[in-house]
Order: C-alpha cells, then sequence, then structure tokens
C-alpha cells in the first residue's frame, strides 16, 4: 500500500510539474533540458561552432537544446557539431550523431573518433547518474566512478580551454569530486538550476580548462 501510494503522489507531482508541462510545449523530450538551458545562459557555455559531446545522451533532451543553440545555418542544418553517445537506444534528433555503447569500449571510441577527424572538443556534457541503492556509501562510489569516466573522457577529447559539466549529488564522496575537479580543471564552480528539485542533492559541476591533458593513444591504449 504504502508503495503504491509513493507511486501515486510521484505520478501527481510529475504531471503537474511546471518544468514536464514546459518541455511538453516547447517539444523537450526531458524536463532536465531546463537545467542544462539555464546553466547555459549564466555562463555562456553553446556557442555556433563548437563540437559538443553528451555522454549518456538518451532520451535526448540535452543533445536537442544543443542542436538548437547551434542551428540556424543558411539553408537548414547547424554551424558546430553534436554527438551524443548511451548505452541505450537514442530516438534520432536532426544534426545529432549518435552513437549506441560504452564510450570506454575501443570501438565506440574510434567511431567516435571518425566523426571527430582529429578535431578536439569544445564542451563535454554529463547528465549520467548510477541506478541508487539507497545506500549511500554505495551509491557515493558509483556516483564517483562516472564522474572518474567523465573527467577522463574530457581530459583525452577537450581543448585546453574546453569544459566540462558533470552531475553529481550533494552528499557522501561529494567533496572528494570537488577536490578531483579541482585537481584537474583551472576553474570549478558548482551550479543549482532551479529545475532541479528543492529536496534533491543533485548539484552540477562546471569545470573550465584543462590541466592534465591525455593522449588520445593512451586513451585507446586503456580502453
Amino acid at each position: 500500500m504504502a508503495k503504491n501510494k509513493l507511486n501515486k503522489n510521484w505520478l501527481h507531482d510529475h504531471i503537474n510539474d511546471p518544468y514536464v508541462k514546459l518541455a511538453q510545449k516547447e517539444g523537450y523530450r526531458a524536463r532536465a533540458v531546463y537545467k542544462l538551458k539555464e546553466i547555459d545562459e549564466n555562463e555562456k557555455l553553446i556557442k555556433p561552432g563548437q563540437v559538443i559531446v553528451d555522454l549518456g545522451s538518451t532520451p535526448g533532451s540535452w543533445s536537442q537544446y544543443v542542436r538548437n543553440k547551434l542551428s540556424g545555418k543558411v539553408g537548414g542544418g547547424i554551424e558546430g557539431t553534436i554527438i551524443g553517445l548511451d548505452m541505450l537506444q537514442m530516438d534520432p534528433i536532426a544534426d545529432v550523431h549518435f552513437i549506441l555503447g560504452d564510450f570506454r569500449d575501443h570501438k565506440i571510441l574510434r567511431q567516435l573518433e571518425v566523426i571527430l577527424a582529429g578535431r578536439k572538443v569544445d564542451l563535454v556534457l554529463s547528465d549520467m547518474a548510477p541506478n541508487l541503492s539507497g545506500i549511500a556509501s554505495a551509491d557515493a562510489a558509483r556516483m564517483e566512478h562516472i564522474i572518474d569516466l567523465a573527467v577522463e573522457f574530457a581530459q583525452g577529447h577537450l581543448k585546453p580551454s574546453g569544459a566540462l559539466l558533470v552531475k553529481c549529488f550533494n552528499g557522501s564522496g561529494y567533496s572528494q569530486i570537488v577536490e578531483k575537479f579541482r585537481d584537474e580543471f583551472k576553474t570549478v564552480s558548482p551550479k543549482k538550476p532551479k529545475a532541479s528539485k528543492d529536496k534533491s542533492s543533485e548539484i552540477f559541476l562546471l569545470g573550465r580548462g584543462v590541466k592534465n591533458p591525455i593522449s588520445l593513444q593512451k586513451v585507446l591504449s586503456d580502453s
């Protein structure tokens, strides 16, 4: 009974969520888009001509937003390159390259390199999160592992002036994640957009300027 009540409460909150309604109205696949939108508007992250990688892109709302920001090219299309990667299938988005698979996998990285054609990336986005167990220490370790993977990916692919935006949780293990970011990026700032629910510990970290880039050869050899 308690579980059914929780499910009903969640469904009620979800249906009445203003960001859910706005996403439906504006044609976005998830309310998460407004978290990226607010951060982007404040930080001026996304600009025409950029190469942007969206890690854990499915269902695609962040890629949709990036696509809209890079659109406006004469004759249609976009000015820039967007690449989404996920282990779950994503419905196609115009002008977005999607790669299905684990970005640690050698074959997947090879597919990515074909699209990049020797170019470095301006911005890496990660809205990835683990399946939470409710055990704080285990969940913190899983979240830290996912962020480690995103940081390593960024080190191997970002321009020296590039940026990485990741989701994390302000709780057990958070201070260690912030410390790691400060070790690897020249500037680090936490972001709590309005679309993140008040009761959620969700927070985003933005790192700019890679301190310790990794050669592509090392990334491929380690994959």
